[in-house]
């Protein structure tokens, strides 16, 4: 490759414009509509507190390989035919991650590790070669998250040999030394650390990269709450449950988007250190809200399947546990952006916690309605106060 041709895949840069979302990303994506998928299934078939973090140590890695993808594809031109097949061969690499995550814990951790291990250092080589010697800092930064990855990579394969309790434990501290390397600058004995001003970030394009994620996992909750109704005797309670289940999808999509999205697009459109905020808001910020999505996906399974039936710890987790996690990632992600935290956030926050004493005296169908309520609140008030604080600024 020479180096007019490595400079060519760089994306090209347009003052106050921000790029597209290209047709190659949003190809790319449909892979981890299917991983988003495994990652509820198992959850829901493993139920048990171990079954609870082996499914957490495989969504931090899947939402991990989806994040840093992102960030390639802010720098890198997807239109670029180079670039597309690096996409592509991830994708191939990304169907053999997903469809190994039901038995990551079993018989293929090695199958998981090694597909994921291949995709971040893969990407990682391929990205560094790509970027021109005249973007010194951009194509160091590379370098160093290859070493970074590669590092990590060897607790990866190492716990797909292992069996048991070591698996995970291996696994734990790849997910470690992984999630650590944004925040040290990738620190490499000899080639220093990075400047978060060096990552030369588009950042309506990671915004928008991100939102679209969301609405995967949302649409994701949607394909649940169809398929389990279909499958269901339709009755009064269970097509109340129906309703109850997309109420809080798009209760969800509501306190996420009305607001937030947008201003956390303009917000990093215009920063000086993009990079800082790119690593903060989209890179380790959004893992609550899609955590809390998947969760209350499970949730809403279990609504339709046990509408009529006794809450039980599974339950809480997933009706009250995911709407939780979801607005403790939304509220840190908002204040990033605008400063302060929002009060109808936490007051919804507050209500999900009083909620938990009193679940076990409710039906399913009872705490998945006092959950939606107290989402559908949270969003109400946001709109309200925030139209009011519009129509004060503009008087």
């Amino acid at each position: 490759m020479t180096r007019h041709k490595r400079g060519a895949l760089l994306r090209k840069r347009a003052p106050h414009q921000h790029h597209r979302v290209t047709y190659a990303e949003l190809f790319f994506d449909l892979v981890f509509v299917f991983a988003i998928t495994q990652l509820s299934h198992t959850m829901l078939a493993h139920f048990t507190p171990l079954g609870v973090l082996q499914t957490a140590i495989l969504f931090f890695a899947v939402w991990w390989v989806w994040i840093y993808t992102s960030w390639i594809t802010n720098w890198l031109d997807p239109d670029r035919t180079p670039v597309r097949v690096m996409l592509f061969a991830l994708m191939i690499a990304g169907l053999l991650l997903s469809t190994s995550i039901p038995k990551a814990f079993d018989t293929r951790g090695l199958a998981f590790a090694l597909a994921f291990v291949g995709m971040q250092v893969g990407r990682s080589v391929f990205s560094a070669l790509s970027i021109p010697v005249s973007e010194p800092a951009l194509r160091m930064n590379l370098w160093r998250i290859a070493a970074w990855l590669t590092c990590s990579g060897v607790f990866w394969i190492a716990g797909g040999l292992s069996e048991g309790n070591a698996r995970a434990t291996l696994w734990i501290v790849a997910l470690l030394i992984e999630y650590a390397g944004p925040a040290m600058g990738f620190r490499v004995p000899g080639l220093g650390a990075s400047s978060t001003r060096d990552w030369d970030v588009e950042g309506g394009h990671m915004a928008e990269r991100c939102a679209l994620f969301i609405i995967i996992v949302l649409g994701e909750s949607i394909v649940v709450t169809g398929a389990t109704f279909a499958e269901t005797q339709w009755s009064a309670t269970t097509i109340a449950a129906f309703i109850v289940a997309l109420l809080g999808s798009i209760a969800m999509w509501w306190v996420y988007f009305h607001i937030g999205a947008e201003a956390g697009s303009e917000e990093i459109s215009h920063t000086k250190d993009a990079g800082r905020l790119a690593r903060l808001a989209y890179t380790y910020l959004h893992l609550p809200i899609v955590a809390g999505i998947v969760v209350s996906a499970v949730g809403d399974e279990l609504l339709l399947t046990h509408a009529d039936g006794h809450v039980d710890g599974k339950a809480i987790i997933g009706m009250i546990g995911g709407p939780l996690l979801f607005l403790i990632g939304t509220i840190l992600f908002k204040r990033s952006i605008r400063g302060h935290l929002q009060l109808s956030h936490l007051v919804g926050i507050g209500l999900l916690l009083l909620l938990i004493p009193v679940a076990y005296h409710l039906t399913p169908l009872s705490l998945s309605a006092a959950a939606t309520a107290i989402m559908l609140i949270v969003a109400a008030w946001e709109a309200i106060s925030l139209r009011g604080e519009s129509a004060a600024s503009q008087a």
